[in-house]
């Protein structure tokens, strides 16, 4: 379940600043093909962690099959068209890495089953929210039609629970 978007100072803001993020994603652009996307490669604990979470991961999200990639990899997945992907063990986000010229130690996140998430507009109109403070930085990735027909992070509500259960609390 959504709890409510934290930015320092703290101040909690509703499920309607969730719902204006998500109006504000267009529904004209695409992002990747799925197929297309390289596996992240992390290595030592984060991949442990990565391919732990890859075998729990479920067969449905929101109604849509996982399906097939041609990357046969634990730290990728994907379900339904349009896509919604996974991918474990990447990079921090730019935003909260620091020398960044938008570095934002500060970036809302929402918190959903026990698991941080930090959402980002992308340039194609997707929406990528991606763990913080967890062992491996996770990040899923929905197209605009699906953001836009879901209105709200129902996918990230499917993910959460196995996130919490396979990626261990802490920083990186």
């Amino acid at each position: 379940m959504i709890s409510l978007v934290k930015a320092l100072p703290r101040r909690w803001l509703g499920l309607p600043v969730i719902a204006a993020l998500l109006a504000a994603v267009g529904c004209s652009a695409t992002n990747r093909a799925a197929s297309d996307l390289p596996a992240p490669t992390p290595t030592g604990q984060q991949a442990a962690h990565c391919s732990a979470l890859h075998t729990k991961l479920p067969a449905t999200l929101e109604g849509m099959k996982r399906h097939a990639l041609q990357s046969d990899s634990d730290f990728i997945a994907a379900w339904g068209e349009p896509t919604i992907t996974l991918q474990c063990g990447v990079s921090r986000p730019l935003i909260v890495t620091p020398g960044y010229k938008r570095y934002n130690p500060y970036a809302p996140t929402i918190e959903i089953g026990g698991v941080e998430w930090l959402p980002e507009e992308q340039p194609d109109g997707s929406v990528r929210c991606t763990t913080s403070k967890r062992e491996a930085w996770v990040e899923v990735t929905a197209t605009p039609k699906y953001a836009k027909n879901s209105g709200e992070f129902g996918m990230l509500t499917g993910l959460s629970d196995v996130v919490a259960k396979t990626v261990p609390y802490g920083t990186i």
